[in-house]
């Protein structure tokens, strides 16, 4: 088949894990863009990056991260661009670049990003802020490219609930109650599917983590392992304590070849898709699934031309177990496939969680396994919030016979049926999922409960009131009635 030169050409991906901290997030990225080009076999690239799409940091301010990446590599750069907060970040990115580069509207695009959250954390508990790079206010800012997700629905902003790990509990609970395990069977379950993917890690050479635990080991509470929100302690959370970059090299065929990258270098790009569930949890339509997965994920193989059996290798975003099992799910894939694991990397908890950057860790680990395996397909997915936006790649040695192809296919998630979510609410309602937070003790200290009215309307709850804590803790309560008052609390049982 002969190639159109615009055809984008993922070349090179980068990793960088540095344990001795202290390197800012720019100079990290700058390593990771220095492995990619090796990665490709052509140095010569770096100087001819003209975009540089920089995902959204947390651990250091840049007013345009992406300018001092480029200075910094000896490119000249035309254009810069930057994210807001989301993990699905990274595959959106890869999907525009794919149709910039078709397009002639970029040749060379540098994507990634960086962490310095383990350096960061340990200054700060000394009082101590790092001598890096500050861009003045003269510098201009960088085109967001990709914006934050919204987390802060009034329903859950004003019980407190406000955060990944207090979220994705809830869904853990709801895919418990669906499955009919007890908690002490879930329990081995998912710390069984986490011991799976700390199995994949022990031998990634860029795993943050790389060793090997047993499910018993990750799913009990221990000193070392202290519960964080009901059922999850700390081993079944995303790690963001580490200082990790990745970085991808993106090109059209005809500057690959220009650039003398050898041809079995070369991974395609074949389709991107992406779309977003309901951005308030409680109008989810179930809270054990997701339409904008399932019908992404549909999507993305139909424009490959493939489907589920093509797939030798597949991501899926790992930031906590309830969001494997949704996705596997709706894609159709199984949990304990030893041929085809659902992690390339050994996922946010024993790979490493840096934050929004992941999916730049999970691309770049795909491509280097497709280029060892010409011809086979690999699967990324992405995920922003709390299972909220999503992003899909697939990804072959191959091109693709009609071209990269993208779409956004909220049109079709939005005819999915929702719930009314109540913001206030006084009554009688039955206890649909539920978790406890905990304190750093590892002491009882927030319970948040979903529940439904007799109308089918969803509410959520919570309580501090240290028996009801116990209660949730130690028993099963789905289906239990519960009195919830309009302030937002909740007392099990009632009237």
């Amino acid at each position: 088949m002969k190639l159109d030169p615009r055809t984008p050409v993922l070349v090179g991906g980068g990793q960088v894990n540095e344990r001795d901290g202290g390197v800012e997030p720019v100079d990290l990225m700058v390593r990771a863009a220095r492995a990619a080009a090796a990665e490709a076999g052509s140095a010569r690239l770096l100087e001819n990056v003209d975009s540089v799409r920089v995902v959204g940091l947390l651990s250091w301010r840049y007013r345009d991260p992406g300018a001092l990446v480029g200075e910094r590599i000896g490119a000249v750069v035309r254009h810069t661009g930057y994210s807001g907060n989301g993990g699905s970040t990274p595959q959106v990115m890869v999907n525009g670049a794919a149709e910039d580069i078709a397009a002639g509207r970029s040749d060379v695009v540098l994507i990634g990003g960086a962490e310095s959250w383990r350096t960061r954390t340990k200054l700060r508990a000394l009082k101590i802020r790092p001598d890096w790079t500050v861009q003045g206010e003269s510098v201009p800012a960088a085109e967001i490219m990709v914006t934050d997700v919204p987390m802060a629905a009034e329903s859950e902003r004003r019980i407190g609930l406000d955060r990944p790990s207090y979220v994705y509990p809830l869904f853990e609970q709801a895919l418990r109650i669906s499955a009919g395990r007890s908690p002490a069977e879930h329990s081995e379950f998912i710390g069984g599917l986490w011991s799976r993917f700390s199995k994949v890690a022990a031998t990634n050479p860029h795993a943050w983590v790389q060793r090997e635990y047993g499910a018993t080991e990750i799913a009990t509470p221990s000193p070392d392992n202290r519960m964080i929100a009901t059922p999850y302690p700390k081993l079944l959370n995303s790690n963001n304590m580490v200082d990790q970059a990745a970085v991808l090299l993106m090109c059209s065929v005809e500057t690959a070849t220009r650039m003398g990258v050898p041809r079995e270098n070369w991974v395609f790009p074949q389709s991107g898709t992406e779309s977003h569930d309901t951005y308030a949890i409680a109008e989810r339509g179930v809270l054990d699934g997701s339409p904008a997965i399932r019908i992404a994920g549909q999507r993305a193989l139909s424009l490959a031309g493939i489907d589920l059996d093509d797939l030798a290798y597949v991501d899926v975003y790992s930031c906590f177990p309830s969001a494997v099992q949704v996705a596997a799910n709706e894609l159709g894939l199984a949990l304990d496939d030893p041929g085809r694991p659902l992690t390339v990397t050994g996922g946010l908890t024993f790979g490493g969680g840096p934050w929004n950057n992941y999916v730049s860790h999970s691309i770049a680990t795909t491509a280097t396994l497709l280029r060892e395996s010409p011809g086979a397909y690999g699967l990324v997915t992405a995920n922003s919030g709390y299972l909220t936006k999503h992003a899909m790649g697939v990804y072959r040695t191959e091109p693709p016979a009609g071209g990269f192809r993208r779409i956004d296919v909220q049109d079709d998630v939005d005819r999915e049926p929702r719930v009314t979510a109540l913001l206030s609410y006084d009554g009688r309602a039955r206890a649909e999922s539920w978790t406890v937070v905990h304190d750093r003790d590892g002491n009882p200290d927030r319970g948040f409960l979903a529940a439904r009215t007799a109308g089918g309307e969803r509410t959520l709850a919570y309580t501090t009131e240290p028996d009801a804590l116990a209660e949730l803790v130690e028993s099963d309560v789905a289906g239990r009635a519960v009195r919830v008052a309009s302030d937002g609390t909740f007392v099990l049982g009632g009237r």
